[in-house]
């Protein structure tokens, strides 16, 4: 086993040696080692044991100093056995990490049904959580799972953000989630980042910008998976606002085709998971957006998938988007008063999150264009629910 040398060991030896009047001869002679072994120590091109600087520290009266210049032989076996037994501790059990991406579908599942303002804190307690945990000593596995759970809760969160309008939030975290998923190595996060940021510049009127991101969260998450699926139905919903009908029907055609022998996930209310049911409700969003006459068909249809006793069923945050779309697909086929009727139980449900509130507007818009008197009604409603951003 080698023992490592610091590269002023040969200075020293030489300054030690030249302060004592020694010859390197003479110190061969005192050392019983050779000069020209000691020349090579001098310059470096030999390393010496332990026990040489020892004695060479005895004959020159140096104190240690030039064993000290010298660590013990290096025992490979036993570094590379304390490497796997620091892989292998940890303070964290596979009981709690699975607590931890339980809570994390448990959340993400939530999410349609929970309102933003109520689910934020319980997503920062769980992310703080994992933040901790991290910190702590865990194994590289067990890191990797907490990453990952860490950037599903990031994307969440900035959802979630995205939801109550604030914009700085929602970005700082999607980078974060970014950052967490380039990490593990995950592309479904990273394309759900990508596609969540879509979403985001969609609503603010950013169309081409929605197309791009949208573009490239398809390129980036796996083929088929529910990241894909999304990222594809949200370019047509970009193509849809940019007016561009016949684009948007065959990005809806991919979509039909993605999700035809798609199974329903165990929980299909899962944010991350995708129901091939949501299919529907995202064609009629998209063509009442495109102003496409099919529109209202489709529209009428989900909403009676999802809504069948008016009450706004099992998923009322649908529900609502479904009245949304089903009161701009009338109002577009001439039809202002069904239109108000319908965007005004949307908003009175307390179901339109901040972030949609742009599209209850955009009824109201329609209404009004069109010279109907329910305008007057619509507006007042919209003004009594009117979310406060931020909030």
């Amino acid at each position: 086993m080698a023992s490592h040398v610091d590269p002023r060991f040969g200075a020293t030896l030489r300054q030690l040696r030249e302060q004592t009047g020694l010859s390197l001869r003479a110190l061969a002679q005192l050392t019983h080692r050779g000069k020209s072994h000691l020349h090579e120590l001098e310059i470096g091109s030999k390393a010496p044991t332990a026990d040489t600087a020892q004695h060479l520290d005895q004959v020159l009266n140096a104190g240690g100093a030039l064993a000290r210049l010298v660590t013990a032989p290096i025992d490979h076996e036993v570094e590379a056995d304390d490497l796997l037994q620091r892989v292998a501790a940890s303070d964290v059990s596979n009981h709690t990490l699975t607590r931890i991406e339980q809570g994390v579908d448990d959340l993400a599942s939530l999410y349609p049904t929970t309102a933003p303002a109520d689910l934020l804190p319980m997503v920062r307690q769980h992310l703080a959580h994992v933040g901790r945990l991290l910190a702590g000593r865990v194994t590289l596995a067990q890191q990797r799972r907490l990453v990952v759970a860490g950037g599903w809760l990031a994307v969440l969160r900035a959802t979630v953000h995205i939801d109550l309008q604030q914009p700085g939030a929602a970005s700082a975290h999607l980078t974060a989630a970014s950052g967490l998923a380039d990490h593990a190595d995950h592309a479904e996060i990273l394309g759900w980042c990508l596609e969540t940021r879509a979403w985001e510049v969609l609503t603010i009127g950013d169309y081409r910008g929605a197309l791009r991101l949208a573009q490239q969260a398809q390129e980036v998450a796996p083929v088929g998976s529910s990241a894909h699926i999304q990222a594809t139905a949200q370019e047509a919903r970009a193509w849809a606002r940019m007016g561009d009908v016949r684009k948007t029907r065959r990005t809806l055609d991919r979509v039909e085709r993605l999700t035809s022998n798609l199974p329903v996930p165990e929980r299909a209310e899962h944010h991350y998971r995708y129901d091939p049911s949501k299919a529907q409700a995202y064609m009629a969003t998209t063509l009442a957006w495109a102003g496409d006459p099919g529109a209202e068909r489709v529209a009428r249809q989900v909403l009676a998938h999802l809504d069948p006793r008016g009450d706004g069923g099992e998923r009322p945050r649908r529900s609502a988007s479904a009245r949304l779309d089903l009161g701009l697909a009338l109002a577009s086929s001439g039809r202002p008063d069904e239109a108000s009727a319908f965007a005004a139980e949307a908003v009175a449900s307390g179901r339109v999150v901040p972030s949609n509130w742009w599209r209850a507007r955009e009824v109201l818009r329609r209404v009004e264009q069109a010279g109907a008197p329910e305008a007057a009604d619509l507006r007042d409603v919209l003004e009594q629910f009117r979310p406060t951003p931020g909030r």
